[in-house]
């Protein structure tokens, strides 16, 4: 008689990988920041983010950031926000500078929650776990977002998580949303020739992005930022710089910005030998 125990656990491995189990419960109480993949969280250890001395030539900005944010954790009445605008210029740095400060000046009263965009249709039920948790503030992250054309699900769950709608965040969470453009959903030069609504179509747009408490735009940089940002930088972790140098590299680069800053910096520190 032949064995059947290899055939019988191989049709049990495919049918687990047809249905994987469920992901475990996260803690939502222990760890700094998560990342919510849709099925459910993983704790991350440690929160990265720059100083924020070191966010130059935004400084408008970051003010208006990082107070609304230490608002959230002290648990105060605070904004949504939408950052947009110039890529490169620390929209998303900012975010997480300003989470690392809020959990310095009170530990555990705050966490930072990254989304993924394809997650954003299982939101609900990410809301549903933090909501039940009132002694912690929670900071939802969408990172880069954008829609595809024809794609009207996406923004129409985001309207309703920001305002009204019966699955609307909870008291004790926000929304920071970052985007190369303020109206979030792509717009064609051929909208503004429709004889029977140009305005609307560019109303409709802005309509997501007017419902966040504070709309933040981040410009290009100019040269003066681009050189401060890269003394700021190179001050800090001790190494020359030449003006010049700085200059050819955003050249080469056809860029000015905090990221190509930053970069350079890199540089500057892998020929001198040094690691950041």
């Amino acid at each position: 008689m032949s064995d059947q125990g290899e055939p019988l656990a191989r049709i049990a491995a495919a049918l687990e990988a047809l249905a994987p189990p469920p992901a475990p419960k996260a803690d939502w109480r222990s760890s700094p920041a998560y990342v919510w993949d849709g099925r459910g969280a993983r704790g991350v250890g440690r929160l990265i983010a720059p100083d924020l001395a070191l966010l130059r030539g935004i400084d408008g900005q970051k003010a208006a950031i990082t107070a609304n944010i230490a608002r959230l954790a002290a648990g105060h009445a605070a904004h949504d926000m939408l950052l947009w605008g110039a890529r490169g210029m620390g929209k998303s740095a900012v975010v997480r500078a300003g989470v690392a400060a809020a959990q310095t000046e009170a530990p555990g009263s705050l966490a930072l929650v990254q989304v993924a965009q394809d997650a954003l249709p299982t939101l609900a039920g990410l809301f549903a776990a933090l909501g039940t948790l009132d002694d912690r503030r929670f900071l939802v992250f969408i990172d880069d977002l954008g829609f595809e054309d024809g794609d009207s699900t996406g923004p129409r769950l985001l309207r309703s998580w920001l305002e009204g709608g019966v699955e609307a965040r909870p008291a004790n969470v926000r929304l920071a949303v970052t985007a190369n453009r303020r109206a979030i959903v792509a717009r064609h030069l051929a909208e503004q020739d429709d004889p029977i609504n140009p305005r609307d179509a560019v109303d409709d747009r802005l309509a997501l992005a007017d419902r966040f408490g504070l709309s933040i735009g981040f410009h290009n940089c100019s040269q003066d930022d681009y050189l401060a940002i890269i003394d700021g930088y190179a001050r800090a972790h001790a190494l020359a710089w030449d003006q010049g140098d700085a200059l050819e590299w955003s050249r080469r680069r056809g860029a000015r910005s905090g990221r190509v800053a930053w970069h350079y910096v890199t540089e500057l520190a892998g020929r001198a030998g040094r690691a950041l």
